[in-house]
Parts: C-alpha cells; structure tokens; sequence
C-alpha cells in the first residue's frame, strides 16, 4: 500500500471511529455542559414581567402553605385588581387549585378572578409509560398522559389555564420548555405560552409557536439567573396593599412559591450552582416567547456528517506532519469549532459544541503518536541501515539528521579511504570446498569489520573478499587519517592471528593488503530510490583502490597525502615512484607504513 492510501485509510478509520463515539452519546455530559456554559447568558430582562413571591414570611404569617384557604389567594387577587386603571395585563398562578374546599372561599376566589380578568390557572399533565396491545405488536409510549389535573370548575370557568409541566434532561438540568399537552385530544398550551399571547395581544405584538421536537419540547435561552426577575415582592405584601398598583400596570404579573422546603425548584442550564423556582422558570419562558428567541436544535445526523468530513481533512493533512504544523491547526479548528458553534446558536440554531473541538483534539493526540511511533519506526530504520556502515558510537550522531539523510545525494568532503584484500584467494578458493571458502570469508569479512567499527569508521562495502572504508563522513572526524592507519595496522594483525588459526585447521595460511589514500571525495546514497548505496566515490577513492591492489601480503600502502597527515606519529618507508599506480602519472609517490613510533 502506497503513502497516500495508507493516508487515506488513516484518515477515514479515525473519522468514522469519532463520529461512532459522538453519535453513541461518547462526549453527551461534557457537551451540555459546554453548551450551557457558552450558550446561556445572562441578559437585561424586562421590566414588564414580574414575580410576586409566596416567601418564608408568608408562611410565617399564615401557617404552611398546604393549610392554606383560598382566600388568600383571592385577596391578592383583589387588591391587584382595586384600581381598575393600573390592573396586570395578565396574572398567572402558579400553583395549582384542584377540587373545591370551602365553598365560600371558592366562590371568592372565583370571582377575585373573574373581575381582575385574564388571569391564567395552572393545570398538570401527569407523564408516564403506556402500553397498548394490539394484535400483531405491543405499543410503548413513554410520555402519554395518564392523568390530567386542572382547577375546580368555577375558577376554571372564568380563568385560562395553562400546564406547568416542567421536564428536566436526563442529567436533571432544566433546558427545554413543554409547548402543550393534549389531555383528551384537547392542546392545552403551557401557562407561559397563554400569559404571553394575552400581554402580546393586548400590547398589539405578533407571537408565534416555537419549532418543537416529537415530544413538543423547545429550546429555552434563559434571560436571567435566578432572582433575575424577582424584585423581593412578597404575597403578603401586596395584600396589605404596601406595594403600589401602577407598579404592575400593564405587565405580566406571575404567583409561585418562592421558598426553600416546597419541592419547585430546579436547576437550569442558566446557572447550576443554584436552583431557579418553578415561578422563575415562567417568567423565562415567557421572555423567550415575547422576544420570539427560538432556538432550532440540528438533527444530529446533519452534525455527524459535518464531524466526520472535518474530522477527515484533519487527518489527512495531519497525517505523518510534525507538530510544528499541526499544532495551529489545531488551535484554529479548536476556536472554529466553538465560534462556529456560538455563530449558529446567534442565528438560532443549535449545535453539538464539544464534538468538533474535543474530535479534533483526540484525533490530534492520536496523529501526534501515531507520528512519535512512525517516526520512531522511521529511526529504527536509518538506525539499522546506518549501523551496516558506521560505528554504533556515531549512529545517534547521524541520526541528527533525520530520513533526510536516506535520500538520494551526495556531497564534497576530505576523507580517508581504506581498502584491504586478501592475497591469493582465487587460488585458495579452488583449493577448498564452497563451505570453507565461505568459511574463511566470513571470518575475514567479520574481522576487518570489527576494526574498521572500533576506530569509527565508516563501511562502505564487500565486494567479494576485498573491504572498502572511509573517515570523515557522513561526520567529520577531527583525525580521520590516524584512524585510517591504526584500522589499516589492526587488520594487518588481525590477518596475522586468523591465519595463525587456519593454519592450524586447515592448514591455509591468510595474507592481506591495504591500501589507504586521503583526499576529496563525493559521498552520499548514490543509485536510485528504490535500491541505493551510502558511498564515497572519485579519484581518492581509486587512488586507495589501487595502493591496496599493489600491496603485498602483510603490508600497507599509504599515498604522501597520508604521510603528511601522520606527521611522525607513524613510521613508514618511502617507495619512491618504484609502485606504479594504475591512472596515475610518474613521479607518484608511494610509502609502507610500518607502525607507530616508540
């Protein structure tokens, strides 16, 4: 498989590998949480809704709110209504009052009601699991009505009501706002939805209905925290009359219980740190309706679909880059993914505002290891090849350089160049059988490269018995010609001592020559990119070649270059121009270098 197919394999698996996770509810938690923490803020509510709280006082004054008779209720009523020119434009109770009690507090109820007009009634779906068996399959309805609880007839008469069924997420958060239920076949809208049609209908305001899901649920953007709509009114308050009526002239007025021990209270997505009451809850429904702020959630397949093409294009472009490159890029498609996400919700539509960012960060994460691993396997690779040539001690110095280093090229560099070969050895061959032929050659081979490695040099070849190695490259070395020279001398002795070996074995005797030239030479990975050799090659090269080929057995030859560099670090014997060298013009000189000084 090509680079670019596995590129394109590496992309697709991890894109589909995240858009199965996000699409399974992978990230579902952290995202509702993402989305309310950049979704809902706080904003300047109006002035024309109002909370009138049953607080702690009230209860105080007038025992727990369930021995309550209903003519409290009807007083406050009253006294809202006690100047007909500064009435609400609408008052809705939020509390519920089912069945008759006291027939005198009933029927004032009823009437405080029917005076101060358009006054909205609570009523309450109960939700549940229904089963209906027909004959060929069971059908299951998890949010059917199987109960429906509304005011006693003479409120109901001359009130609207409207349901305060309140239905959290799974994750117990207030989010979303029930449009209406249909007890009977009958929609009854929510009492958020009637007391804002009456205050729009008689402020001449157009409003219209939410999109919905399956379960007529909406998307609320709540305007105020809790206690944003809330100005410390309290029931008792407004009974003794303490609060003037043109303060609620003309708004929407809402009754609930404002308390802690009365269990309506809820978290919502607006702040979780403290839970708004159900009176609240109202009051921000009602704003979302008058501002006719609907948000439309995406289907989530649309959004997958997104997630995975982006997804995709990452890890194409990512794929075996280094993280120089890949790290803006993932800082930029970190700020799109959530500014793109807040751009939509402020054109009113919502989206998953996690799964981009936090797909593209696991997908960078696994890109960035699966680079380190490629990478890795990458340097293993320049290791192994580069230890068939050099020293183990100088592979992590050329390692530096990178795969670069494995590219097809070269460059001019001063180098030391060793050849060494075995004397007669077309002769011994024919002598022996195949096995100790390759026998004695691997013995040899091994031999002239463990001294070629202990001096730090470079092995550039076998070509049959004959060894090539060179200093100076693919690193400099600050003394390539001692170096040279002392490997030169150690296979001397090394064919010494295997031929001490053979001879007792096999009765063979070993005999080398080296050669061993200094000078320019062109070294780098010559051949083509699919098979290709790190060598050296040019005239200093062939100068070795033909010192070595010259020399006799147990002996060395080393140009006047070499010599040079030696200084009288060296003893050697000059040979004049008596050696004539293949290629080379008269007056070439020739020396044997004999060993180090004393």
């Amino acid at each position: 498989m090509n680079e670019t197919n596995k590129r394109i394999l590496f992309a697709l698996v991890g894109a589909l590998l995240v858009t199965f996770l996000c699409g399974k509810g992978f990230l579902h938690s952290t995202d509702l949480w993402m989305q309310d923490k950049f979704f809902q803020t706080p904003e300047a509510v109006s002035g024309d809704i109002l909370v009138i709280g049953i607080t702690k006082e009230d209860i105080d004054r007038f025992g727990p709110y369930s021995t309550w008779d209903r003519s409290i209720m009807a007083s406050a009523l009253e006294a809202l209504g006690k100047d007909p020119d500064n009435k609400p434009a609408v008052v809705a109770i939020d509390v519920q009052y089912l069945g008759t009690t006291n027939e005198a507090s009933d029927k004032r109820l009823a009437d405080a009601a029917a005076k101060l007009g358009n006054v909205v009634t609570a009523t309450t779906a109960n939700l549940g699991t229904k089963r209906t068996f027909g004959t060929q399959a069971v059908t299951i309805d998890d949010y059917a009505i199987l109960g429906y609880e509304e005011p006693y007839d003479e409120l109901k008469a001359v009130t609207t009501q409207g349901h305060i069924n309140a239905m959290p997420d799974k994750d117990g958060v207030l989010r979303h706002a029930v449009l209406y239920v249909e007890p009977d076949g009958q929609r009854v809208y929510s009492m958020a939805y009637q007391a804002a049609k009456i205050y729009a209908d008689q402020n001449g305001i157009m409003i219209s209905e939410p999109p919905v899901n399956a379960r007529r649920y909406f998307y609320v953007p709540f305007s105020a925290k809790p206690d944003g709509y809330y100005d410390g009114i309290s029931l008792s308050q407004v009974i003794d009359g303490k609060i003037d009526t043109t303060y609620f002239a003309g708004k929407v007025v809402f009754i609930g219980l404002y308390t802690t021990g009365i269990q309506d209270a809820y978290i919502t997505a607006i702040d979780k740190s403290v839970p708004m009451y159900g009176v609240e809850y109202q009051a921000n429904v009602v704003q979302c309706f008058l501002d006719g702020n609907y948000k439309q959630e995406v289907p989530d397949y649309l959004q997958l679909i997104v997630l995975g093409l982006v997804c995709f294009a990452f890890l194409v472009f990512c794929y075996n880059r280094r993280i120089l490159i890949t790290a803006p890029l993932l800082v930029l498609f970190l700020l799109l993914g959530i500014g793109g996400s807040m751009l939509l919700y402020s054109s009113g539509y919502i989206t998953h505002i996690l799964w981009i960012p936090m797909g593209i960060l696991v997908l960078f994460i696994v890109t960035g290891t699966s680079n380190y691993f490629r990478a890795a396997m990458a340097r293993q690779q320049v290791t192994k090849t580069f230890e068939r040539y050099v020293a183990p001690s100088i592979v992590n110095e050329i390692l530096k350089e990178g795969t670069d280093s494995l590219k097809l090229g070269g460059k001019l560099c001063d180098i030391a160049v060793l050849f060494v070969d075995i004397r007669g050895f077309t002769t011994m061959s024919e002598r022996l059988s195949p096995e100790e032929v390759v026998n004695i050659l691997n013995q040899y081979l091994s031999m002239t490269s463990a001294c070629i490695e202990k001096n730090k040099g470079t092995l550039d070849k076998f070509v049959g018995d004959a060894t090539m190695a060179f200093w100076g490259a693919p690193l400099p070395e600050e003394d390539p010609v001692m170096l040279a020279a002392q490997t030169a001398l150690d296979i001397i002795d090394g064919a010494r001592e295997l031929s001490k070996k053979l001879k007792e074995e096999i009765n063979e005797e070993l005999n080398v020559g080296v050669g061993v030239h200094f000078g320019p030479a062109v070294v780098g990975n010559m051949g083509s990119e699919k098979r290709m050799d790190y060598t050296a090659i040019g005239d200093t090269v062939n100068t070795a070649a033909r010192l070595e080929a010259n020399a006799p057995g147990g002996t060395v030859y080393i140009s006047r270059s070499v010599a040079e560099k030696l200084g009288n670090r060296m003893k050697y014997e000059s040979l004049g121009d008596t050696i004539k060298l293949k290629g080379k013009a008269e007056g070439f000189e020739v020396l044997k270098l004999i060993g180090p000084e004393d």
